[in-house]
């Protein structure tokens, strides 16, 4: 098979807005791995998307989890549940937030935040809150580290780009930033900064990922900087 990368485009509506999403499918000499996976429910749109780009579902060999968040782990259940031999994997850091060994760092979050809200916000926080809490987790079964190198999509790097990791092609074609970098108005940028866990980390990871000059950069929210 030669190797190769593929963009998904997940849709979701909320009320009347449209959200997309990127997961990244990774093909090489012996896996097919996709990176992310969408919200709890989304199996069947990747099955869909996944056929799309001629690519079986059933042909899925790993599942990379960039971090923690719903919007990334969010079917990993239930595409281990369905295509049990595909493999899970996870940074060493985030593994037990992804497992449910720890505490989801978002739900922490935001349950602090809770009786900050005003009173017409709170059913909102409330909803978001029940949203983690009803996350299903699932167990790495390998756990990645920084500077890991395989031959998906032609042969690539695990940069830790904390908190997430993301993945790097080692001639810089491309780089999947996973959230540690989003598109806005054609420049990548640091996720949801009001909400950002850790803005110093988060400033360095972005710096880091520049510094490689790749010649796309697949964000998970935002879609494909090509420079």
């Amino acid at each position: 098979m030669t190797a190769r990368c593929e963009t998904l485009d997940l849709k979701y509506m909320f009320g009347d807005i449209e959200q997309h999403i990127f997961p990244v499918v990774l093909l090489g000499e012996r896996d097919v791995v996709l990176v992310d996976c969408g919200y709890p429910g989304s199996l069947h749109m990747i099955e869909e998307q996944l056929r799309t780009h001629n690519i079986a579902p059933s042909a899925l060999t790993k599942l990379v989890l960039t971090h923690q968040d719903d919007d990334h782990m969010g079917a990993a259940a239930e595409l281990k549940a369905k295509y049990p031999a595909v493999e899970i994997l996870a940074s060493s850091i985030e593994a037990p937030y992804i497992s449910g060994q720890q505490k989801n760092l978002r739900l922490q979050q935001a349950e602090k935040l809770q009786h900050r809200l005003p009173d017409d916000q709170k059913p909102f926080g409330e909803q978001f809150c029940a949203r983690f809490r009803n996350l299903r987790p699932v167990l790495p079964d390998i756990l990645l580290h920084d500077a890991d190198r395989f031959d998906w999509g032609g042969g690539c790097e695990v940069l830790a780009t904390p908190g997430h990791i993301s993945i790097r092609l080692l001639d810089n074609e491309y780089m999947i930033t996973g959230d540690a970098a989003v598109l806005v108005e054609s420049e990548l940028a640091i996720a949801n900064p009001a909400f950002c866990l850790d803005m110093d980390s988060a400033k360095r990871s972005l710096e880091k990922m520049l510094q490689y000059k790749c010649h796309r950069y697949i964000c998970y929210h935002g879609g494909i900087l090509t420079r």
